[in-house]
């Protein structure tokens, strides 16, 4: 047996930690799911240290994962020079993001498992991907739908041909652009199974266009291989969270962020004996791992064998660089704006840092303590 791969977290608060303690019920995430729950589960891993700049955040990662003062770190830096790892997760504010990857990197590490939105700016996602490459670093981006069953699902059926020809995605998902619009963009990527040329982008309004901030929004993407695709991130009702997926043999329709799977197909019959849509049980695995199991088990697949992982920087690049896309669209009067994007400055100041002098778990803490 090889000597388990050593693990360590850069930014131990929700989902370096404690963010699977929130989840109640079934959906769109299945547990083991952030970080250090899922080096804890992992075969053949080892959990070993631990740094972030709140002491407070130190303790509580220390207690719960049994790691002694000596393993947990102020400054990742020391951590880094510390340590012997293997593989690093980095859950910090996406403002310090660009620059602890790229220390990491040249640390000696084997793959860095990074939170969404891989950076604030363009340069910093171009800066981030070539050391990783330079180190021949392994780069997993978390935007998770990637390695949900639900949607590995949908995507085997989509190559297998069960659906026909992928003609359209339809994403409803409100949120910022940049923040967990990094989920709904890059969802939309992985099943078109291709890269967009082009967008045609509506953002809120003017002068939100105009700002720096994180917007949300409405877009059309043009991909290479034919396929379109909506978003909606402005509000969207009870459709909150839907993913729709149509081809010229079938239909997939995720409901209320994966608490029902929709599988059609077209079948003989109907009016004048032509097809009809019917629906089929979605073939669902036996067992559903945890998200965190399969994620550590693909970064530790993605170095080894010298491949990207399923969700890389790359992709996490092409996520901010398609927000900025619609953004761009928007603000040149609603016209076609086509990827890469020359202006490599551009960039959008996700909404997750824009308290992030405070942890977001004691900030859910003091929110839930407030009188109402």
């Amino acid at each position: 047996m090889p000597p388990p791969y050593r693990a360590a977290v850069i930014g131990l608060g929700r989902m370096g930690s404690t963010f699977d303690d929130e989840i109640e019920r079934g959906g769109s995430i299945f547990l083991p799911y952030c970080h250090a729950p899922s080096y804890h589960a992992a075969p053949g891993v080892e959990l070993v240290a631990g740094a972030d700049i709140h002491g407070e955040q130190r303790h509580i990662f220390g207690e719960r994962w049994g790691l002694g003062a000596g393993t947990l770190y102020e400054d990742y830096r020391d951590m880094l020079a510390a340590e012997q790892l293997d593989l690093v997760s980095i859950c910090t504010t996406a403002r310090m993001r660009s620059q602890i990857v790229q220390d990491v990197a040249r640390a000696g590490v084997k793959a860095i498992w990074a939170e969404k939105p891989l950076s604030l700016t363009l340069a910093e996602a171009d800066a981030m991907i070539e050391v990783c490459r330079e180190h021949a670093v392994a780069l997993a981006v978390n935007c998770a739908r990637r390695w949900n069953p639900h949607f590995s699902e949908a995507r085997r059926l989509i190559d297998s041909g069960e659906l026909g020809d992928l003609l359209q995605i339809t994403v409803y998902a409100e949120c910022g652009l940049s923040h967990n619009g990094s989920h709904a963009i890059d969802t939309i990527r992985f099943l078109a199974g291709g890269d967009i040329e082009w967008v045609f982008g509506e953002l809120e309004s003017d002068e939100v266009a105009l700002s720096e901030g994180d917007p949300r929004g409405n877009g059309y993407l043009a991909f290479d291989n034919g396929v379109r695709a909506y978003l909606r991130s402005t509000p969207c009702g009870a459709a909150s969270w839907d993913v729709d997926v149509i081809g010229t043999e079938g239909r997939i329709r995720s409901v209320s962020n994966g608490m029902e799977i929709e599988y059609w197909k077209l079948c003989a019959g109907g009016p004048r004996n032509q097809r009809i849509a019917a629906r089929f049980p979605f073939p669902l695995p036996a067992r559903m791992q945890g998200m965190g199991l399969t994620i550590v088990s693909d970064l530790i697949g993605a170095a080894e064998e010298g491949r990207q992982p399923l969700c890389s920087g790359e992709d996490g690049r092409a996520a901010l660089e398609t927000a900025l896309a619609l953004r761009e669209s928007h603000r040149r009067g609603g016209i076609k704006v086509r990827l890469p994007l020359e202006d490599r400055s551009l960039g959008i100041l996700s909404s997750e840092i824009g308290q992030d002098g405070v942890p977001a778990r004691v900030r859910r803490v003091q929110a839930a303590a407030a009188p109402r």
